[in-house]
């Protein structure tokens, strides 16, 4: 039997990251742009956050494949690692409290255990075999989707409307259009809100595998789905839509896609 990250080894990681992130938050850090002619930031709290948690997962599990966003893929197998450490770096350099640090588990490629940290907040969202779970300041308590199962009655949220470019913006325009409240910027904690039963829709394109397949057990275990947008599995990132409900998934995905 595979052997499973459990809740306890997953804090551990995310206490790692926290002990890089925090002390540079709201500190004037500094800032590199990671693609010339736009801007896609980095800074050293995400590099120093990502070490910390590659070292502890390679004393652990030293065979595991290791994904990263700021340092890599490093080593091969069936099971791998998938790090974000600062997924909304934006929000991380603008002092607002929406990033998160996102840690997934994959099994041949099927995620199969993740969680997303905010340490300045204090609330962790996970999953892992036993279920879906967060962690804040009213105690801990499994995650549900809402029963939601109409577009009238939905919430819906995206990192940024301008990301949806060409047809896309009519498409999401259609999409927003149906639904009862649209809003924007949360990343990572967009998604793992929906676990937590708070909201109903999230659609992102352009995502990587780190920036997704940590939320993805979360989500499917709290009750919800999350595909790609022609319907398959969603670890490997690009467009993505994620649904309290299997039958708001199916309505979303019918007027998104026309």
């Amino acid at each position: 039997m595979t052997e499973e990250p459990d809740a306890e080894f997953l804090f551990a990681l995310c206490d790692a990251a926290a002990a890089q992130t925090l002390p540079r938050f709201r500190t004037g850090t500094d800032v590199d742009n990671k693609i010339k002619g736009a801007f896609d930031p980095v800074t050293e709290a995400d590099r120093a956050a990502e070490r910390a948690v590659i070292e502890r997962i390679q004393a652990r599990y030293p065979d595991h494949a290791i994904l990263g966003e700021e340092y890599g893929a490093r080593g091969e197998g069936r099971l791998r690692w998938v790090i974000d450490p600062i997924d909304g770096t934006r929000s991380f350099i603008s002092g607002i409290p929406l990033w998160g640090t996102l840690i997934g588990f994959t099994v041949d490629g099927h995620a199969r255990a993740g969680i997303m940290s905010q340490p300045y907040i204090g609330e962790r969202f996970w999953a892992d075999a036993s279920g879906a779970y967060c962690d804040g300041p009213g105690g801990r308590r499994p995650m549900t989707t809402r029963d939601t199962q109409d577009l009238d009655e939905a919430i819906l949220f995206t990192t940024a409307p301008e990301l949806m470019g060409g047809d896309l913006a009519d498409r999401f325009s259609a999409l927003s259009s149906a639904v009862r409240l649209t809003r924007y910027g949360a990343d990572c904690y967009a998604f793992a809100l929906l676990a937590a039963g708070q909201v109903d829709l999230c659609v992102e394109t352009g995502l990587q595998p780190y920036d997704i397949v940590a939320l993805i057990p979360m989500i499917e275990k709290a009750g919800g789905v999350i595909t790609t947008w022609d319907g398959g599995r969603a670890e490997e990132g690009g467009s993505v839509l994620a649904a309290a409900t299997p039958e708001l998934h199916e309505r979303a995905l019918r007027v998104f896609n026309g």
